[in-house]
This record gives structure tokens, sequence and C-alpha cells, in this order.
């Protein structure tokens, strides 16, 4: 409930700076007069912005079940589904959480925590994961995804994509309008946006957009961080959370669905790409963790 008021606030907090900034900068009056109406652009940026990533965030355990093919372990069936359910269920408890739903997937070796709060959440690993890795490594991984759910970090991470979007939709506009008055400053027959306005905002979403994309993925690869931490803290030692992220950089990963990217345990890319994902490098998690050995 805490990040949910969270969410709301900084939406709010948003929308406040961005009338403020407008007001002092004379762009509302600019703009107002010459048709745009900024009160309502503030709106439709927020229902935007905010609109669709919320939604993401309350169909993200519906959606994760369908790309994955996870299926939710009702009745275990096998020692290891039994060792699932109960190792989750230690875990939770030990993080001060409510039971979330436990479920196997076929696939490359991966696992992911998803929902859209700590009383409705999901956690997910593939059978190629339970398959290499020794039980110490699988329940390090478990506490990873546990982790993820204690700290919030769904709710978080649509709350910072929610904002960015809100920029994103805003300023593309802004800046499409007063290119596209500025092209038709002697056209006095004309009214309402022209061709100017829609070129220039289609661009200017793009670029924005992937501007945005680098701020979103460093707060993504922030909170990969605290997950390892907080798995270490679950499991009372680092050690264990190395040996599985280790294991994970000498096995053949494959990424989940596009729209689950920053959701799963194996990532991480170097170069100039490394600005645009959503998980660090398996050798800086691993380096992270070494500071928290007693």
């Amino acid at each position: 409930m805490k990040r949910i008021v969270l969410f709301l606030l900084t939406n709010l907090a948003v929308m406040l700076v961005l009338s403020v900034v407008t007001s002092l900068l004379g762009v509302n009056k600019f703009l107002t007069a010459n048709g745009l109406n900024v009160g309502m652009l503030f709106v439709f940026a927020a229902v935007i912005g905010f609109g669709g990533s919320f939604i993401s965030l309350l169909m993200s355990k519906t959606m994760a079940k369908w790309s994955t093919g996870a299926q939710v372990i009702e009745h275990p069936g096998t020692s290891t589904e039994v060792w699932l359910v109960d190792t989750v269920a230690r875990l939770s408890k030990k993080a001060g959480l409510p039971m979330p739903e436990v479920a196997i997937y076929d696939g490359e070796p991966n696992a992911f925590a998803t929902g859209a709060t700590k009383n409705s959440s999901l956690v997910a690993v593939s059978t190629g994961l339970l398959q290499s890795m020794t039980r110490e490594e699988a329940e390090a991984v478990l506490a990873h995804e546990v982790a993820h759910i204690a700290n919030g970090d769904m709710v978080t991470l649509t709350l910072i994509q929610g904002v960015v979007n809100t920029f994103v939709v805003f300023l593309s506009r802004v800046v499409g309008y007063v290119v596209d008055s500025f092209l038709r400053r002697n056209d006095e027959e004309s009214s309402g946006p022209g061709i100017g306005y829609m070129v220039t905002s289609i661009v200017c979403e793009i670029v924005f957009g992937i501007l945005a994309s680098v701020i979103v993925a460093w707060f993504s690869r922030q909170r990969e961080f605290r997950a390892d931490a907080g798995a270490a803290s679950l499991m009372g030692t680092p050690a264990p959370m190395q040996n599985a992220l280790r294991r994970l950089g000498n096995l053949h990963t494959e990424p989940l669905p596009q729209n689950m990217a920053a959701s799963g345990i194996a990532g991480g890319k170097g170069g100039f790409m490394a600005l645009f994902a959503t998980h660090p490098p398996l050798e800086e998690r691993i380096a992270a963790l070494d500071s928290r050995r007693t």
C-alpha cells in the first residue's frame, strides 16, 4: 500500500513540477494563446504515461504465465516441486511476505518474480535452471526473486516507467507545437496543428523514448544489486548467490519475452549496450557481493 501511495504522489508531483516550470517560463501562456491547452496536455500525458504502465503492472502476472507457459504448482507431484514450494514458503516467511504463487516453465536457465502487489505475486523458475544448478544455487536464485518482491521492485519500476513516459509524452508534444508554430508563423489563415507538429512530435517521442529507456534501465540494474544483497541476507551468506551467478555465466541462458526482460535473473551486457541493459554484468554483481562477506 505504501508504494501505491508513493506511485500516486510521484505522479502528482511530476504534474505539479511540469505545471510550475511551464508557467514560470511563459510556455503555458504561449501555448494556450496558440491553441494548445496545457492543462489537457498534462492530463493526456499522465493518462498515457502512467495509465499504460499501471495497466501493465496489473496484468503482469497473467501475461507472465501466458508468455512463458508457466504452470502454477497447485499440488506438488514430484520431489522437486515439493522442494521448490517449501523453499519459497520458507524464504517468504523469513522476508515477512505472504506466500506467493510458485510456478515452473520449460526453458533455458532463468527465473523471475512478478505481480502487482506483495500479496499477489508469482515466483517462477525454469526447468533448465533446476536441472543445471545445485539445490543451494537454485535456492539462492529463489531468494533473489523473493527479495525482488520484498523490495516492491515491480511497483517501483512501474512508477519510474510512468514518470519518464509522462515526460516523453508531454515534452514531445510541446516541442512539436513550438516547431509547428515557428514553421507557420506567417500563415495566418491556418488553424490547429499542422504536419510539422505531427512529424516533430513523433521524432521527439522516439528520441526522448530512447533517452528515457536509459534511465529506466539504470534503475533496473540498481534493483538487481539490491535483490542480490537481499538474497545474501536471506541465505545468511553471499556465497550461494555468487556461485549461482557464476553458474549462470557458464550456461546458455535465453532471455525472457521482451515485456518481461527486466524480470529475469539472467542478463547483462557490456560496452555501449550496457546503457540499455536491465541487468548489470554478472562480474559486477559478484564483485558487489564480496563486500557482504564476513
